[in-house]
């Protein structure tokens, strides 16, 4: 998804700043603008803002500084029940002494809804997460997974135009969390509600959005599509953050055009995509996806000596861990076709990368 100017915005967050001391902003001057029908996440390490920033939009915070606006409308003094917005939590918060069609029905019921319209509403709810059979079941007598689906109905059973989501599949084990990642990216393209998800999780965050606001210390470090963010980053935390990386630290000889000469500290130098490295004499964080990584002979561009400390057998391919520039950490992901067997822990190669799958970025 393209950029959202502000004007298209459905939501908008305007020069936002969050304190909860006067002191120390947790939020610092956010101006992010979500599309309508958009699935935007948050991601971010714990502490980054990301939550809190959901928090303000759902009307469980209120911002320190700047507007908050939901289809052109300030919503900053609005109170979160009559914000129309659905929400699902990690802990679903389930009421326990309701079945689920209890669940379902309440908030339909705080909406003065008459009895029939909340029963169709709550039948199309539960069949849209395929629990129309566990409607007179109560949320004790439902696994996690299943709970989650019923928190997931309630959050869209009065049809909201934006459904925020904190962590919901947290608590789930790995094969339940990503066959729901896939069950809401359908349900969120097949009613085309706006979501807005907060997650600490990288692969979430690519499997399901549109696009990704990486947060760090109160800031937006880069809003892109998952694509752009794996492999584009514009700065050594996203590069980090996002996915699996090598990451060389050196010092930048020269610029030409958009290539950087980089010195490491053995002396060696490696060219790379100049993309935020300062000039000549600047520290800088070269960046390269392990799968980027070539090995033995046709290691090609900026080949360089290379021995192998470790592999790890992970099925379609193997972590080779190697020692590469005096780093020891420098990983490559072999496909298991390719050959792996004739590597051997200790033996000597020859590693290499393209110039423009190497990102000279900020010291990190």
């Amino acid at each position: 998804m393209n950029a959202v100017s502000k004007e298209d915005g459905f939501v908008v967050f305007d020069h936002v700043q969050k304190s909860y001391d006067g002191e120390v902003l947790v939020v610092k001057d956010l101006n992010l603008y979500i599309g309508k029908g958009e699935f935007l996440t948050m991601l971010g390490p714990s502490g980054s803002g990301k939550t809190t920033c959901l928090m303000m939009l759902a009307g469980f915070e209120t911002a320190t500084h700047g507007d908050i606006l939901l289809g052109g409308k300030p919503i900053n003094n609005i109170p979160p029940h009559k914000r129309g917005i659905g929400m699902v939590f990690q802990n679903y918060a389930l009421f326990p002494h309701m079945t689920v069609g209890e669940n379902l029905s309440f908030p339909l019921e705080v909406r003065k809804m008459d009895k029939s319209e909340r029963e169709e509403k709550v039948r199309r709810a539960l069949d849209m997460v395929e629990m129309g059979d566990f409607i007179n079941r109560r949320p004790a007598q439902l696994s996690g997974g299943q709970q989650q689906r019923i928190a997931l109905a309630r959050s869209l059973v009065f049809e909201p135009d934006l459904v925020l989501m904190d962590e919901p599949l947290g608590a789930l084990d790995k094969q339940l969390r990503e066959h729901m990642q896939f069950e809401i990216k359908h349900l969120h393209e097949r009613l085309g509600v706006t979501v807005v998800y907060v997650t600490h999780d990288q692969s979430e965050a690519l499997t399901m959005s549109d696009r990704v606001a990486v947060f760090d210390d109160g800031v937006i470090q880069q809003l892109a599509s998952p694509e752009d963010l794996y492999e584009r980053p514009e700065n050594a935390f996203v590069a980090q953050f996002i996915g699996e990386n090598n990451r060389l630290v050196g010092t930048v000889k020269e610029v030409r055009d958009d290539t950087a000469v980089v010195v490491l500290p053995s002396g060696a130098e490696t060219t790379a995509k100049a993309v935020n490295c300062g000039k000549a004499g600047d520290a800088t964080t070269l960046s390269i996806r392990p799968e980027r990584v070539t090995l033995g002979k046709s290691a090609g561009e900026n080949a360089t000596d290379a021995e192998v400390l470790e592999l790890i057998y992970l099925g379609d391919h193997i972590r080779c861990r190697m020692r590469v520039h005096g780093d020891e950490e420098f990983i490559v992901k072999v496909p298991n076709s390719a050959g792996i067997h004739e590597l051997q822990v200790g033996s000597k190669t020859k590693v290499g990368w393209a110039t423009e799958d190497c990102r000279a970025l900020d010291r990190a």
